[in-house]
């Protein structure tokens, strides 16, 4: 793994400004299932969104890129206040560029968080290139941090925890469910 070393990670995670994360594999467990009617399914983590929701109210932004287009995404993103939700985009590196140039800002304060090769650029050019447990081999090679928690069970929750007690925002924005 091309893990760095904990004083370089700390840096890194120091800039973050934006969290971006794939769908598939990271927001899900990655299994994608049809009703008897041929309607598509997902199921998202609970723990994955409140970390979502802190990192917001930390004032880390959050987006999404995805390869496929889905209204469950949709919705979810709606759920949690995701604006900058872009579906449909394999390229995702050149998708999380466009998103940098977009917003004016840096690629260094954007972590992306992904699983598998689409994935891999995106991760690789991000200020902090992250991957679940159950990422593919060759994306946990280029990825900055490995959770130890697979994709759709609470893997972005554990970033996101990671994050803000890296930037020292944890106890703030936690201490309202701690009373």
């Amino acid at each position: 793994m091309s893990q760095e070393n904990p004083s370089e990670l700390t840096k890194k995670l120091s800039a973050i400004q934006w969290l971006v994360l794939d769908v598939d594999g990271v927001l899900t467990d990655g299994v994608i299932s049809y009703d008897s009617e041929g309607n598509e399914q997902k199921r998202f983590n609970i723990k994955d969104g409140l970390g979502i929701k802190l990192l917001q109210k930390a004032g880390i932004q959050v987006g999404i890129i995805t390869g496929r287009v889905s209204p469950m995404v949709q919705r979810r993103a709606d759920e949690l206040g995701i604006n900058q939700l872009i579906q449909g985009r394999e390229d995702k590196a050149a998708a999380l560029k466009e998103l940098a140039e977009q917003l004016t800002i840096s690629m260094e304060s954007i972590a992306y968080m992904g699983d598998d090769l689409p994935d891999y650029q995106a991760i690789a050019c991000s200020g902090c290139g992250v991957t679940v447990a159950d990422g593919h081999p060759d994306v946990k090679q280029v990825a900055d941090h490995v959770t130890s928690l697979p994709g759709g069970l609470g893997a972005v929750r554990e970033f996101c925890d990671l994050l803000l007690k890296t930037q020292g925002t944890y106890e703030q924005v936690t201490a309202g469910f701690k009373k």
